[in-house]
């Protein structure tokens, strides 16, 4: 279970130079924020940091941004910014719902989901990150060759989003129910904090990306 209520995290996080304090005005200015113009990927739900900075440590020529809703996860993955800092990576605090106020038409190239929240009572379906309200979303901020890579081990929510991707008018572009032995979906997966737990207990990792 994710920690959420740490004191004083909240504060730590307005006063820390690795997250951007006031997201909606980032938008059509990452170019400025970062400094180039180069790609965008972000991760939504990015929990401790492990995946994406070791992703922007890998990829010194893409931009990476983690945007995370609970202040007390936020705060584990900047604190490991400040014993490793990476040029290439900003974090947020904000609801994933509030996606297309951050980032601008064609902006971000990229977008991973890891381990999302299943949300599993049917009438919280559009809360999944990957429903078609989401993907909605996501078409609205991807450049035209953008695309969505989603993990979990979480069967009924992988096949709730394999339905999604067709009902959003999307394409498959690669599905495995088993990533740690699937050679071509596998190579060079980088797993997250709950990826090595999850594997580690025998459970099969699931993924799937999805473009436009």
């Amino acid at each position: 279970m994710r920690l959420r209520n740490i004191p004083g995290s909240r504060e730590a996080i307005a006063a820390n130079r690795w997250c951007i304090q006031e997201p909606e005005g980032a938008k059509g200015a990452w170019k400025d924020i970062f400094g180039n113009g180069n790609p965008i990927h972000i991760e939504i739900g990015m929990g401790k940091g492990q995946f994406l900075m070791r992703l922007a440590r890998e990829n010194p020529h893409i931009n990476y941004v983690g945007i995370e809703k609970y202040s007390s996860v936020l705060l584990r993955a900047l604190q490991k910014m400040e014993e490793c800092p990476l040029d290439n990576i900003r974090f947020i605090r904000m609801d994933a719902e509030d996606l297309c106020l951050v980032f601008g038409q064609g902006e971000v190239g990229r977008i991973y989901l890891n381990f999302s929240d299943p949300w599993p009572k049917d009438r919280h379906a559009k809360r999944r990150l990957t429903s078609r309200q989401f993907f909605s979303r996501y078409q609205m901020v991807l450049a035209g060759s953008g695309a969505v890579e989603f993990k979990t081990d979480n069967a009924g929510l992988f096949d709730f989003s394999l339905e999604e991707v067709g009902a959003a008018g999307w394409r498959l572009d690669g599905v495995t129910r088993d990533l740690h032995h699937d050679p071509a979906m596998g190579g060079g997966n980088v797993m997250t904090e709950y990826e090595e737990r999850f594997s580690a207990m025998g459970n099969p990792i699931h993924k799937l990306i999805a473009s436009r």
